[in-house]
């Protein structure tokens, strides 16, 4: 997802909790040892994500958007999760952050906001906003990007195999982002 010159998918992303990098055919096995636990997608719409047939989709879809990273902890370097972009509008200046997932032993810490900071702080170099799309029994992630400082901008019915549910969109724009 490149645009002129601006590279969505950088090399690598880091600050002293995370390290964001280029997502790669060879991580599949490894990043669906931690997608594989049932618990991670139970409020998401997509719940059986954690079969390996459905998260194979997931993962090819993530390495065809060229801005997909592996989440690694930093002090051991594990994987434990990961992230994208996607959805970049240079017309309106925006672009969202999504598709995003974390090993259980790492909710309700600062490994989230860590990841998105980074995200953002990256993003902000070239876009004013930044979207999120949330499905609205999501209430974990809900209350992450609340946290973080987006605000809720609007409810959508999304269509997903043939099943339509509610989704929730949040947005941070570049003025807001570090106020306070």
């Amino acid at each position: 997802m490149r645009q002129g010159d601006f590279n969505w998918q950088p090399g690598c992303l880091q600050n002293e909790t995370v390290i964001l990098s280029a997502i790669k055919q060879n991580d599949f096995d490894t990043l669906y040892k931690v997608a594989a636990d049932p618990a991670i997608w139970e409020q998401h719409p997509e719940q059986d994500r954690h079969k390996i047939e459905v998260f194979r989709n997931y993962f090819n879809s993530a390495l065809n958007s060229q801005s997909a990273f592996l989440i690694r902890e930093k002090k051991f370097g594990e994987i434990i999760g990961s992230t994208r972009f996607y959805d970049f509008n240079a017309s309106q200046s925006s672009i969202a952050i999504g598709y995003t997932f974390l090993a259980k032993q790492f909710w309700g810490g600062s490994t989230n906001k860590a990841v998105k900071q980074l995200l953002l702080d990256y993003a902000f170099k070239k876009v004013e906003k930044v979207f999120f799309h949330i499905g609205a029994g999501n209430i974990r992630s809900q209350k992450a990007i609340l946290n973080l400082g987006a605000k809720k901008v609007r409810e959508y019915s999304k269509t997903h195999n043939g099943f339509s549910d509610i989704h929730f969109e949040y947005v941070i724009e570049k003025k807001d982002w570090h106020k306070g």
